[in-house]
């Protein structure tokens, strides 16, 4: 199950080269887009009505061009090509055929969109002379119609009905994916049209050239205004969002020389060291008491910069942010047109904003590093913040997942990506995780990495999803983490819940030779449900889970697979080890089922606080 021939050195023979056509189709002419644009992978699921599309890519990856991944479920493929996109920063590609393959996409693409993730999804039909007709699996306005499904949760929507209008109609998705607000861009064509053979002489655009990332645009003047703000500001407040990736560098050198705090979005943990001494805590779902006291204590400056203010990551719309104090930066008018409170709006690209403010409030002597802090100092520190340090080192049985989650931060190597499911998972990976970071430390006796952290918007060592939040999206979403980037492990923390409608994805990471940890948190619930009805006092009823030996289901898929049931069979897992095999391996933690995950925000917002 670890064999890598996906991945092989590629050798063109006289066969291969007898099968190349001698004229390009529609597919190739996708592509070679693709391709243009540095995209290695496409995950799908083939069928007939999409069949033209594989056929291409084939001949792609004998060329060393982008390759087809084949999903277990398209919506899985969805999730891959998500997690591919995070990574990367390039678009996320999935595909899939008429019908129910394209329905089956919806519900990872409409993720995609709710988390400005850029995707291209492209979906088949049956002949175009045959709509009306009754054909099999037709999805166009004459059949189940997947246009309209797709409509709300896309950022471009067209059916490609004539070969002529593929050029533009590609290059307008792959522009409307890629500019803020990201998202999925969706073209429906007919199988006809895919192999439909490409004139010489038709005008193709230049898509490499034309889709390079346009100037960064700053408005100058609002950024001469925060600067203002911030120096006459006492100790600000700078809240993290997950758009902040690239700036993460320059936001840490502002932090220092304005004397503030910072804080994230749960979405925005993971580009920052959370052992750092200005960190305050997350803000939102699965947040710390530290960050919203801070906020209660009425700062006179609150700096929020690459965040949407969702449900999950303004703390249900607290008035104790969204107030006049509130100064909100952001690439996306969508963005912005959600804090209509805000003292100051600053559109522009959030690393050239915040390289401007660096440059403004730069003095001649530049602001002196922060004192050193020893690595269990730090730990010390972020461990009063959390709401239960004591769970943090418990030995008692079942495995407390406060624990579980604090030793995958301990004993995971440094490099780590981690990626939390939705529910329980992300709640425990956005309060207690914090791995170790090697670049918290500057030779000399320095803290503060201002300047000297390599961040990037696509190096987040942390991945949840916010808003739409589907169970199971991190078992594929891990998968494309991993193909897009070979350096880093990948930990995957899912339910028993999620795992059961997801799981088969891990057949994927296996084939491919994926070094993917799968750690199963194994209550036998739906845990945010079973917790939930407990803290409104509802009927508990839904929430129960057949006792499952996930362990054994990996095994049979020829995985790895141990059963956890204690700390002491924690504490003996090789880590380093079961993170660098070429292949997934997967660890079902029998976790205690009551303990109660921090979501009394979700509570709050659903109106059943009690």
């Amino acid at each position: 199950m670890e064999s890598n021939t996906a991945f092989a050195p590629f050798y063109v023979g006289a066969a291969d080269l007898a099968r190349e056509p001698a004229q390009r189709d529609a597919a190739d002419l996708i592509v070679d887009a693709l391709a243009g644009l540095g995209v290695e992978y496409v995950f799908g699921v083939p069928g007939g009505a999409i069949e033209p599309l594989y056929n291409a890519l084939a001949r792609s990856a004998r060329r060393g061009g982008p390759q087809a991944i084949v999903a277990r479920n398209e919506q899985g493929a969805a999730y891959m090509a998500d997690g591919y996109a995070r990574e990367t920063g390039k678009l996320g590609v999935c595909i899939a055929t008429s019908g129910p393959g394209a329905t089956n996409l919806i519900t990872g693409v409409a993720c995609a969109y709710d988390n400005n993730v850029p995707m291209l999804v492209i979906t088949g039909q049956p002949p175009i002379k045959n709509f009306g007709k009754g054909a099999l699996q037709e999805s166009s306005c004459t059949g189940i119609n997947t246009m309209a499904m797709f409509r709300p949760c896309t950022r471009y929507n067209s059916l490609v009905s004539h070969a002529e209008q593929l050029p533009t109609k590609l290059f307008n998705a792959l522009m409307q994916a890629q500019r803020a607000p990201s998202g999925p861009s969706h073209l429906s064509i007919p199988v006809d049209i895919l192999r439909a053979p490409v004139s010489s002489d038709m005008e193709t655009p230049d898509f490499a050239g034309l889709l390079r990332r346009a100037p960064a645009l700053v408005d100058l003047p609002a950024v001469r205004q925060l600067a203002r703000l911030l120096f006459s500001a006492r100790q600000p407040v700078w809240l993290i969002g997950d758009g902040c990736g690239d700036a993460a560098n320059e936001l840490m050198q502002l932090v220092q020389r304005t004397d503030g705090n910072f804080i994230t979005t749960p979405d925005g943990k993971g580009f920052i060291n959370p052992r750092h001494p200005r960190f305050r805590g997350v803000f939102g779902f699965g947040g710390h008491a530290s960050a919203a006291e801070l906020l209660q204590s009425e700062p006179d400056l609150v700096i929020a910069l690459g965040t949407g203010f969702g449900e999950f990551n303004s703390g249900g719309w607290s008035t104790a942010l969204l107030n006049s104090r509130l100064v909100h930066v952001d690439d996306s008018d969508e963005n912005l047109m959600r804090s209509p409170m805000a003292r100051l709006h600053v559109r522009g690209h959030i690393k050239s904003v915040c390289e401007q403010l660096v440059a403004l409030l730069n003095s001649p002597q530049d602001a002196a590093l922060l004192p050193f802090m020893h690595p269990q100092v730090a730990r010390q520190a972020y461990e009063a913040m959390v709401d239960s340090p004591a769970a943090l080192h418990s030995d008692s049985l079942p495995v407390k997942p406060q624990r579980l989650v604090a030793t995958l931060g301990e004993r995971c190597p440094p490099q780590t990506r981690f990626v939390a499911d939705a529910g329980n998972s992300a709640a425990w990976a956005v309060h207690y995780l914090a791995p170790h970071d090697q670049r918290a430390r500057m030779p000399g006796s320095a803290y503060l990495p201002a300047g000297k952290e390599r961040r990037t918007r696509s190096s987040s060592w942390l991945r949840v999803t916010m808003d739409f939040a589907p169970m199971g999206w991190a078992i594929g979403s891990a998968v494309g983490i991993a193909m897009a980037n070979r350096r880093c492990p990948v930990v995957c923390l899912t339910g028993d819940g999620s795992y059961l409608m997801n799981g088969q994805e891990i057949t994927v990471a296996a084939e491919l030779g994926l070094p993917v940890l799968y750690v199963v948190l194994n209550d036998g619930a739906l845990g945010m449900v079973k917790h939930g009805q407990r803290l409104a006092g509802a009927e508990p009823i839904g929430f129960q889970l057949p006792k499952v030996d996930f362990a054994l289901m990996a095994q049979s898929m020829g995985i790895p697979g141990i059963v956890v049931r204690s700390s002491a069979d924690l504490d003996a897992l090789d880590f380093d080890a079961l993170v660098s095999r070429g292949g997934p391996t997967l660890l079902d933690v029998r976790i205690d089922g009551e303990e109660v995950p921090p979501m009394n925000l979700r509570m709050r917002t659903l109106g059943t606080a009690r």
